[in-house]
This record gives structure tokens, sequence and C-alpha cells, in this order.
């Protein structure tokens, strides 16, 4: 049974900090590509980050130099730190897996910024 579940979303002032948490079961998060997806009110939703088995990472034109994708191999989760926040990154965000051909999603966590 594949588990996501995130953690450290709240709100935040334009310019500050979170860090985002990803912890799994069910899974290995140093072979599987990991991604972070944003849904944000009104809007389609957005990946935001990726990091593939080998350690590759890639990110939304719109939080690159901002946002990092990281995995933690012993704790098996997996972190979204998101620095210089803006209000446009207001958003439920949510952990995303694939396995033996099944997409797994968390249950999201609320971050909003404030101006």
């Amino acid at each position: 049974q594949v588990q996501l579940v995130e953690s450290g979303g709240g709100l935040v002032q334009a310019g500050g900090s979170l860090r985002l948490s990803c912890a799994t079961s069910g899974i290995i998060v140093s072979i599987n590509t990991m991604r972070w997806y944003r849904t944000a009110p009104g809007k389609q939703r957005e990946l935001v980050a990726t990091i593939t088995s080998g350690g590759t990472t890639n990110y939304a034109d719109s939080v690159k130099g901002r946002f990092t994708i990281s995995r933690d191999n012993a704790k098996n989760t997996v972190y979204l730190q998101m620095n210089s926040l803006k209000p446009e990154d207001t958003a439920v965000y949510y952990c995303n897996a694939d396995r033996a051909f099944r997409t797994y999603w968390g249950q999201g966590t609320q971050v909003t910024v404030s101006s």
C-alpha cells in the first residue's frame, strides 16, 4: 500500500520561506521519480518540481531559482524548499509518485502567501 503524506504548509508573508515534506510508505524514493504539483484557486494543476531516481531535478519556470526539491533516502521522504515566496505561489501542494503503473497522490498541504 503506497501512502504519501505531505506536511509543512502554512501562512507566510511574501519573501518568506517554507519547507514541505512528503513522507512515504510503500515506495522507495531513491528509485522512483517523485514530483510536487500545486493547484491554485481557479487554475489548472501545475507540475512544480521533479526529482528522478538518478537525482536529476527539473522545475517549472515560475519557481526556478526559488524552489529546491530534494530527498532523504534514509527517511524515504521528499522535500520542497520554497524561498522568496510570492502571493502567486498560494496553492495546495501535492506529492506524486508512480509505481507499478499506478499514480499516487498525497492529501495535499495548503500554502498561503500574503502580500
